[in-house]
Parts: C-alpha cells; structure tokens; sequence
C-alpha cells in the first residue's frame, strides 16, 4: 500500500454545482492545470460527473483518484453512453455548457475548491 504524506485534495464536485464545460478538453485540462500548480502530492476526488473529470485529468504530481460515487467510465467510453441507460433527469434541458472565466486557459484565481495541509 502506498502511503502519501500530506496531500493537498482536489475535490471536482458533480455536474450540477457547475456549469458544465466538457470532459476531456475543458475540464479535464483545468483539473490537470490546478493539480501542476500544487508543490507536492495531490489527490483527486471526482463526485458524479467529477468522478469522469479525474481520470482525464491526470497531472504528474496526482498520487491517486478516489470516487464518491462518481462516474468512472471505461477507456474510450463516454458519459453520454452511461448517461444512456438511465432515464433522462428532469433538469437534462437546463444545463449549457459555460466557458471559463478567463477563456479556457488555465489560472489559480479561478479554483473554487483546493484543499491542503494543515
């Protein structure tokens, strides 16, 4: 069992705090981005959709991927094809995509939760 030391956790929430970006390209690379800013280990914990965003976003310095009951699709497979075999949520229609606050590039001043020691 690997044992990290202080890690600082990332928690990418599920999609309905959020407006919704996209997996690989936009959200993904924005949990990569915030994890490569963090000096030490880090753990990434998705919840629902985030489960989906961690596994994509996967910096160097991530010591591990924990899942509160989050979405961990298989390689090449896609929410939309999970999302597919359940029925529809009600509020499936009211959630659009929304750019970042700085265009899509990466930057500390927008991570809304960052965790660390002490």
């Amino acid at each position: 069992m690997l044992v990290v030391a202080d890690p600082t956790i990332i928690l990418m929430h599920g999609a309905f705090a959020d407006p919704l970006r996209g997996v690989t390209v936009e959200d993904a690379e924005y949990t990569r981005c915030v994890s490569e800013q963090v000096e030490g280990p880090v753990l990434l914990v998705g919840h629902s959709y985030g489960g989906a965003i961690i596994a994509s976003g996967v910096a160097d310095n991530v010591a591990g991927l924990v899942y509160v009951a989050g979405m961990a699709p298989d390689e090449g497979e896609v929410i939309v094809e999970i999302q597919s075999r359940f029925p529809a949520a009600a509020a499936g229609p009211y959630i659009k995509p929304s750019p970042l606050p700085d265009g899509g590039r990466c930057g500390a001043a927008d991570v809304a939760v960052l965790l660390g020691p002490g």
